[in-house]
């Protein structure tokens, strides 16, 4: 009898094994919906629709990445409209989809987010890199990416590493030019430098917009432009830069990753358009080398062939970024899946229909383990064409790199890398992750660069400005020591020690200052230096020249140059003419501390006598010789 109960025990046991294994793998579902938002035509868009869509095909051509399960890929052409970005997204969450590739846009990021917002769909972006997007606003937006603000850091560490200290911020006026240029005005502050003018351009730019905004720059002191715009029509700039003379000698142009992008992806240029970008340096998204990217590489021009009628398409980082989100989101929706989680979607009840409206706003649905893809994706840990695929604490991509290159001739240079762990530096980011951060101004190194009218020079980075406006110098006009300096009476000239002083040291200078002295004070009394030092902090003047000492309250506002009259220790008499005779020792005493002196004298003699004379022999005898003995 024990043995039957046994037997039927066994057989339930293996008939609800069997039942759990069976109901698991029915769990799975046979497809699951992701979408795509991007420009079709646009320089990223373009190599971007190749690479989603090959890794689409990659994945769903291997069992094990899924388990069975397919992707069945939509993808909306935004056509450059943040407008119709936002209809395209609606008619995602129409169709039970689960994540989004992109937008490939920041500023339709900002918006369709809300969307996923209310329906707990994860936007899995590879190209929206504007900084504000990774607030706690957007939760289930992941940046698959590096952010800007790694970007603006390379460069500002770039302008600092040069010695440049003010910086002209040519940029599109969206959410992802107005950030990134905020982005970078923090990074410079960091450094003690600072954006000087900012330059906005028109999104829908046109060749004169572009002329005037850079007649306004060329008016300005710097000359180190820092220019962030977009691929499709970030060459325009430098061909107007260029008629205008600004990309000769004495000019800088530091270029955000959006050149690199117009590089790789139609590289070679023409000649032309190449010509335009002489001297230049830019950023690139550091790739590491590796099997799977050469392979990947290799495939290239097979996949852009199929794909482009009109030719070679080359084969630019955002390309390699959105080929590895896709599998980043087919990993995630398998570690969904093998814990168990469906694919399922529910309606949201706030969601009707006005009445007589034809949006058909009750289609879109909730979805339900989105809470629980989203948390995947962020927990995720492999290994991608880009390197390794893994977010911090801050929701954003471990080791962000980029690479400094300079354009010259028919190609470009990389004269070395910047990452945020190491800084500056000539060697790859990825040996240095395996040696102490050592980010001492000693150890960042960069190779020469060619700059702009071929020159090895560096370039001083800024000149007196073309508008007229000339430096103004505030100038003591002391009641004493007029030596130091003074105002002649009746006229604006300056005269002194110090003035000859400031003089001279303009004559050692390779170029002319035009400046003003300005007096300050009325002449009858010595003005106050301390609110005259604060009048530079406040912008009223420039500079300023004369007997300032240097305190310390002082130097906490402004910069003195290095002291050039310096007293010392001294102590101050009065000086009298007095004739010299033999009796001049006598004078640094008066009568009266001779007497002084000449009584302690005598004194000291009789009570070392009366110590002395009762054991000492020497003080004794004749009074005569005890006299003697008490004066010597």
């Amino acid at each position: 009898m024990n043995m039957v109960w046994f037997l039927l025990h066994l057989v339930c046991y293996f008939v609800a094994l069997s039942y759990g294994v069976y109901t698991n793998a029915s769990s799975r579902p046979a497809y699951v919906n992701i979408g795509a938002i991007l420009s079709f035509n646009s320089t990223i868009g373009k190599a971007a629709k190749i690479a989603i869509e090959a890794a689409v095909e990659d994945v769903n051509s291997n069992s094990a990445v899924l388990g069975g399960t397919k992707l069945v890929l939509t993808m909306q052409d935004t056509r450059y409209s943040g407008f119709l970005g936002i209809l395209e997204a609606l008619k995602f969450m129409e169709t039970d989809t689960v994540a989004i590739v992109g937008p490939q846009s920041s500023v339709i990021t900002h918006i369709i987010s809300h969307v996923a917002n209310e329906l707990q769909v994860p936007l899995v972006s590879f190209a929206a890199t504007d900084p504000t997007l990774s607030s706690l606003q957007y939760p289930f937006f992941v940046r698959a990416v590096p952010n800007d603000l790694f970007q603006m850091a390379a460069v500002a560490e770039v302008v600092d590493y040069y010695g440049w200290k003010e910086v002209t911020a040519v940029f599109v006026d969206d959410d992802h030019g107005r950030n990134g240029v905020a982005a970078l005005g923090d990074k410079l502050a960091e450094r003690r430098c600072k954006i000087s003018y900012k330059a906005a351009l028109n999104p829908q730019v046109s060749r004169n917009d572009i002329t005037d905004v850079l007649l306004k720059v060329t008016l300005m002191e710097p000359r180190v432009i820092i220019l962030h715009a977009y691929a499709d029509w970030g060459l325009q700039v430098f061909d107007v830069a260029h008629q205008l003379g600004m990309m000769g000698s004495g000019y800088v142009w530091i270029a955000t990753n959006w050149l690199s992008t117009v590089l790789d992806t139609y590289l070679p240029l023409p000649s032309v358009s190449l010509n335009l970008v002489q001297g230049v340096l830019a950023l690139r998204m550091h790739i590491p080398e590796s099997g799977p990217k050469r392979n990947f590489v290799s495939r290239w021009n097979n996949l852009s062939g199929k794909k482009r009628l009109g030719g070679h398409l080359g084969l630019n980082t955002y390309g390699l970024y959105a080929y590895d989100t896709v599998w980043l989101l087919a990993h995630a929706i398998n570690a969904l899946l093998d814990q168990g989680g469906s694919i399922s979607f529910s309606k949201d009840s706030r969601l009707n229909d006005t009445k007589g409206g034809r949006m058909h706003l009750n289609a879109m649905r909730i979805f339900n383990e989105g809470n629980l893809l989203l948390k995947k994706i962020l927990q995720s840990n492999l290994t991608g064409l880009t390197g390794p695929i893994q977010f911090d604490s801050d929701r954003s991509l471990i080791h962000p790199a980029f690479d400094v290159i300079n354009v010259i001739g028919t190609g470009v240079q990389r004269i070395g890398y910047w990452s945020n762990y190491s800084g500056l530096s000539v060697v790859p980011p990825e040996i240095l992750y395996t040696k102490p951060a050592n980010r001492s101004t000693s150890n960042q190194h960069l190779y020469d660069v060619t700059w702009p009218g071929r020159t090895k020079t560096k370039p001083r980075g800024w000149v007196f400005p073309n508008n007229g406006r000339q430096l103004r110098i505030g100038v003591p006009n002391r009641a004493s020591y007029p030596e130091f300096v003074s105002q002649v009476r009746g006229s604006d000239k300056m005269i002194g020690y110090c003035i000859d002083v400031f003089n001279a040291a303009l004559n050692l200078l390779p170029y002319a200052v035009p400046y003003k002295l300005i007096p300050y004070g009325d002449g009858q009394k010595n003005p106050n230096y301390n609110e005259l030092v604060n009048l530079i902090t406040t912008g009223f003047f420039d500079a300023a020249i004369g007997d300032i000492a240097i305190v310390t309250n002082r130097t906490r506002v402004v910069d003195f140059t290095q002291p050039y009259v310096e007293s010392g220790l001294v102590v101050v008499v009065p000086a009298k003419k007095l004739s010299s005779s033999a009796w001049a020792f006598l004078r640094p005493f008066t009568p009266m501390m001779w007497c002084i002196t000449g009584i302690l004298f005598l004194l000291v003699g009789v009570v070392v006598w009366i110590l002395e004379h009762r054991i000492n022999d020497d003080f004794r005898g004749p009074p005569k010789k005890q006299v003697a003995t008490i004066l010597w």
